[in-house]
């Protein structure tokens, strides 16, 4: 486990823990270029007006201020600078501000540090490090999109030591057709309440809808009895239709979820759930919401979540729809790292550690470290001539696996400190078996 970090909130890794992480961000970086994706990144400042623009969330944002002692921007200054407390608001105004450079759809992924003043708690900080891909279209954007993230995450996420989990789908036309219906005509207002489900329980949210929406009993017992269907396979279409509620918006996120349900079914089997609890709290989505669970750690929170959205991205009267998710690397790999389901085979990348017989032989040792590392062995040279005994016991303690010795007839001999065995080597051509030549992440 990490140890506890000295500032709340802002998590450091040793190095061993770092090699998770990398872990991590390698293997999405490998799904999302297999996929198409290009990668992006974005600066760390914003404007406040820009953060802010999509939704009432100014207690999140670290305003910035230069030490020359200026007041920190706030809510008031639009034109202050803040650190992005998302990467979602970022590449909205990235692609607006590039859309004449770009290709639509325009397929990316991107992987920064964000920043939110929270409460830091477990798997929450003020500092962490997200993933995201999104696809943006120009005017329009298909909904085959919808369904083709649902599966590249769950392909993703199921390439990572993190164990079982649910990628949990809605679509918000689908509830707030359902409201609607109901004559529930404050449907983000209703959104909002169902989105505390999970903290409050079903009682209290009965209570939230009578008390500010004004729901009657059977308004409040019927949007419940929609959060509460959760599928595998096709059958909340039926469920859905039995409640009997009708309206044209129900239909048409019907369709959408379905689509999305029903292709996962086939090629991400277990992996996908319909949840019609799920809501988003954002106002900024429209369509399918995503959020995703790990099995046996839902207290956690959600890993990766998302949706689609129409208009978050506009130019005038130019918009640029997308669908996107975000995951949560920095709350992945700490429960990693807190189950110890996740370990380094070595905290360092060194292979072969070279030792001196004296310390005249430096330069030499140099030549010898600089054959292996031409040919993608990694290596280091004992700073000074101690007891081989002590270089051995250097070695080990770094978790190195080989130690490197030159006699003074110039012939070299290469030993494995964990077996004891001990062989002439040729730095020309020796190489360490596959399996010890870099860290190796392995699953527990």
């Amino acid at each position: 486990m990490a140890r506890k970090a000295s500032l709340s909130g802002f998590p450091e890794w040793l190095p061993g823990e770092r090699l998770v992480e990398l872990h991590v961000l390698d293997t999405l970086r490998r799904i999302f270029e297999l996929h198409g994706f290009s990668s992006v990144e974005t600066r760390a400042v914003e404007t406040v007006g820009q953060l802010l623009r999509k939704g009432e969330i100014d207690k999140e944002v670290y305003g910035l201020s230069r030490l020359q002692g200026d007041e920190p921007a706030t809510a008031e200054d639009p034109n202050g600078l803040a650190l992005h407390f998302d990467l979602t608001v970022p590449f909205a105004r990235y692609v607006v501000e590039n859309a004449g450079h770009l290709n639509f759809p325009f397929r990316r992924y991107q992987m920064q540090k964000v920043w939110r003043g929270e409460r830091p708690q477990d798997g929450r900080f003020r500092e962490f490090t997200q993933a995201d891909i999104d696809v943006v279209g120009d005017g329009a954007l298909p909904f085959k999109y919808d369904v083709e993230l649902a599966l590249v995450i769950a392909e993703a996420l199921s390439a990572l030591p993190i164990g079982d989990f649910k990628l949990r789908v809605n679509n918000r036309k689908l509830a707030e057709g359902f409201y609607r219906g109901l004559g529930l005509d404050d449907t983000a207002g209703v959104l909002r309440s169902i989105d505390k489900l999970e903290k409050v329980g079903p009682a209290r949210v009965k209570e939230l809808l009578r008390e500010e929406l004004g729901a009657t009993g059977e308004q409040a017992d019927a949007a419940l009895a929609l959060a509460a269907i959760r599928t595998e396979d096709m059958s909340f279409v039926d469920q859905v239709r039995a409640l009997g509620v009708q309206d044209e918006l129900l239909e048409q996120g019907l369709d959408e979820l379905s689509q999305v349900v029903s292709m996962a079914v086939r090629r991400a089997p277990g992996r996908v759930v319909a949840d019609l609890s799920i809501a988003r709290g954002l106002d900024y989505y429209t369509g399918t919401v995503y959020e995703t669970m790990l099995v046996g750690h839902e207290q956690l929170g959600s890993i990766c979540s998302g949706g689609r959205y129409e208009s978050l991205a506009s130019k005038g009267s130019r918009t640029f729809p997308g669908v996107g998710l975000s995951i949560g690397v920095s709350r992945l790999v700490s429960r990693l790292l807190a189950e110890g389901t996740a370990v380094a085979s070595r905290s360092v990348p060194t292979a072969v550690y070279v030792t001196l017989a004296n310390d005249d032989a430096w330069s030499e040792a140099q030549d010898v470290a600089a054959q292996l590392r031409s040919r993608g062995i990694s290596a280091e040279v004992a700073a000074s001539a101690e007891k081989f005994g002590k270089q051995i016991k250097f070695a080990d303690r770094r978790g190195i696996p080989f130690v490197w010795f030159t006699g003074s007839d110039g012939a070299h001999e290469v030993k494995d400190i964990r077996s004891g065995e001990q062989i002439p080597a040729d730095p020309a051509s020796w190489a360490p078996p596959a399996e010890d030549l870099a860290p190796r992440i392995v699953a527990n």
